[in-house]
């Protein structure tokens, strides 16, 4: 018996206790937080990963349900499966921030999509290195990492110690400058050479008024923006895997220290 009369498995009463961690990080992360995830399939994966964690770790819940204590460790619980999944999405922010880039060198910037990741239109080019982040990150078996993470968070943050502390939250918003800092040398190949092309166009309008800029520089920026993105496609993808391997790392610093 739990709670104010309501009677609960023991067993089950663990097992929600625990989807609450697991659940919070997969609406953080990516590929599990897509919009187009069913929200059964996002439970039964939560609940297949508690079975797991029930397995391997020593698990005490809450005596009770109704109780001020238990509210906090739910709490605490959801902040920290938010935190491991928020801190590997904060990496995938950055082939959005290298398409803004791109797209606004290239005069495509109008030109958006609908993100799978958060519902909400995104450029075109970023939307391009996003689904390709996407596949690395399967194909680096990132998912399978991060499911390892949260399982590993059940020994070295178990239920009722938690709480994330100082320096933990001082280094999820430090790692945030990394997605700018990603995006940046993401889009430095093919935003170096439309930068350069900008500049021969606004001397080339400047020695020469009458010629039509718009007639001119766009269609030579988007040749330009599609030629030197195709040439610099196979060293932005092993960057790529460069920001999965820092997104996972600092996952795991999160949980590990």
């Amino acid at each position: 018996m739990l709670g104010f009369g309501l009677s609960i498995e023991p067993q089950l009463w663990a097992l929600i206790f625990v989807m609450i961690r697991v659940g919070a990080a997969f609406i953080a992360a990516p590929v599990f937080g897509n919009v187009s995830v069913p929200l059964p399939v996002r439970i039964t994966l939560a609940g297949a990963v508690g079975v797991l964690v029930l397995g391997t770790t020593s698990i005490q819940p809450p005596a009770t349900i109704f109780a001020l204590s238990t509210f906090v460790a739910v709490a605490a619980e959801a902040l920290v499966g938010l935190a491991l999944g928020f801190i590997v999405q904060i990496a995938f922010a950055a082939p959005l921030i290298a398409g803004e880039i791109i797209g606004g060198s290239m005069g495509i910037g109008f030109a958006n999509m609908i993100d799978p990741n958060s519902g909400r239109s995104s450029p075109a080019i970023g939307q391009f290195l996003s689904i390709l982040l996407t596949l690395l990150f399967l194909s680096l078996d990132g998912h399978l990492v991060l499911v390892d993470m949260v399982v590993k968070s059940y020994t070295a943050l178990p239920p009722g110690a938690a709480w994330m502390n100082v320096g933990q939250l001082r280094d999820i918003a430090l790692f945030g400058g990394y997605a700018f800092m990603a995006g940046l040398l993401l889009a430095l190949p093919v935003g170096f050479l439309l930068l350069c092309l900008n500049l021969v166009m606004g001397m080339v309008s400047r020695s020469a008024p009458s010629l039509n800029l718009f007639s001119i520089g766009l269609p030579a920026s988007l040749a330009v923006g599609v030629i030197s993105l195709a040439i610099a496609l196979p060293a932005m993808g092993d960057y790529m895997q460069v920001i999965v391997r820092e997104g996972l790392a600092a996952a795991q610093s999160l949980v590990l220290g």
